[in-house]
């Protein structure tokens, strides 16, 4: 069975989906990237891409994470 690559999902290139694999940071920061839609299994596909920002689509919205909220978020493509 081949390994299935993890990566930030501030390091997914524009126009490529991905699968939230997980989302490290504290509870409160968890709980708030849950709402949002950035919860296990999800998928979500990069819209644009500039210096570690990201705007993507996950469940019907387009959402902007700056590079810190972006490099929390652990995706497999």
């Amino acid at each position: 069975m081949a390994s299935v690559a993890q990566l930030p999902l501030a390091m997914v290139g524009p126009d490529e989906s991905a699968r939230v694999a997980r989302v490290r940071g504290d509870a409160d920061l968890r709980q708030h990237l849950a709402e949002l839609g950035f919860v296990e299994g999800a998928e979500v596909k990069v819209i644009s891409r500039a210096a570690g920002d990201v705007i993507v689509s996950v469940k019907g919205a387009r959402l902007a994470l700056n590079r810190s909220m972006a490099s929390r978020v652990t995706v497999t493509l």
